[in-house]
């Protein structure tokens, strides 16, 4: 009875800090938290401190608290899909980038292990491994290409090894482990950022100003270009139909003896081009002189003297 009241309690302690931190945090992480151990993620707790809360439990009691808690804020609804394997929530007031790098920063390296599911693809590097000729059989087993140099087992060649996605074999572990090689690290991954009642992909906080202005301009451009194409006049299609239009006016009034403001020009040049043509000779002109000017002055040869002691060349 003891054992029910306090496990009890604690479901109803859970229930009550979970319902208060959504409550108090419009922003958290949905973080995945495999092969993170308890040392590692009292690690993480400390590091955000203060600027960040870690909250985990089993996913039928966050489901149900997040249920209870539908008729206050319906917007959290949202969360229930991606509440499932190995995960747990980091609520958060500060920006979200900034605690997103606090759990990348968080990582720790980690051999390989038999059996569990590679995170990234890993390459033996060529090396002299320091084993004696006795384990060159093992390296076949692994097609690896060897040879022996001072009595000791060299990889000739870079060697991939494992693929993301796949398991880890016990004899790809065991080469990894003999070669002294931890190539994987854990921490918490980020898997969904939930913001005031948005859900979405933590690369979402990747996108700078810059991204999306030039998003919009590639918008706004093929708008334009779709306008003109089937003459439908739009904002972004207006200003280049007035240029067009007054390159046909141009176009009209060279070959006519229609005039205006704007086509004076074009047909002064069409009548004297050697006029606007001297233009050019006469600024670079201009310019020799002042390019002269900035030369520097070629130093001046010193004339060398005769020192001859008061002596002749025959005396």
């Amino acid at each position: 009875m003891v054992k029910t009241a306090d496990k009890s309690t604690w479901k109803a302690n859970y229930f009550l800090k979970l319902t208060q931190l959504l409550d108090e945090y419009p922003k958290c992480f949905i973080v995945g938290a495999d092969n993170v151990g308890s040392k590692q993620m009292q690690e993480i707790r400390i590091a955000l401190r203060g600027q960040a809360v870690v909250l985990m439990g089993k996913n039928t009691m966050m489901r149900k608290a997040i249920r209870g808690h539908l008729e206050k804020n319906a917007d959290l609804e949202r969360l229930l899909p991606y509440i499932k394997m190995n995960v747990g929530f980091v609520f958060t007031n500060e920006e979200l980038i900034t605690v997103r790098d606090m759990l990348l920063a968080n990582k720790v390296k980690a051999p390989a292990k038999a059996g569990a599911l590679a995170p990234l693809n890993v390459t033996v590097p060529a090396q002299n491994t320091g084993m004696g000729p006795e384990k060159t059989s093992f390296f076949q087993a692994l097609s690896i290409p060897t040879k022996i140099t001072k009595g000791t087992i060299e990889i000739i060649n870079d060697v991939d090894l494992i693929t993301a996605g796949e398991r880890v074999g016990m004899s790809e572990a065991t080469l990894l482990n003999m070669l002294k090689i931890s190539p994987f690290t854990y921490g918490l991954v980020v898997q969904k950022v939930y913001d005031s009642g948005s859900v979405f992909d933590p690369e979402i906080l990747d996108i700078t100003d810059d991204d999306l202005k030039a998003k919009f301009m590639a918008g706004v451009a093929n708008v334009a270009a779709l306008s003109l194409a089937i003459s439908y006049p739009t904002i972004a299609s207006v200003p280049h139909s007035v240029a067009n239009g007054m390159k046909n006016l141009l176009a009209v009034a060279a070959v006519t003896d229609i005039t205006f403001k704007e086509a004076e020009m074009v047909k002064e040049f069409l009548a004297d081009p050697s006029k606007f043509a001297s233009a050019a000779p006469a600024a670079a002109a201009a310019a020799a002189p002042a390019a002269a000017a900035a030369k520097a002055p070629e130093p001046e040869e010193e004339e060398e003297e005769d020192d001859d002691m008061g002596f002749g060349l025959f005396d």
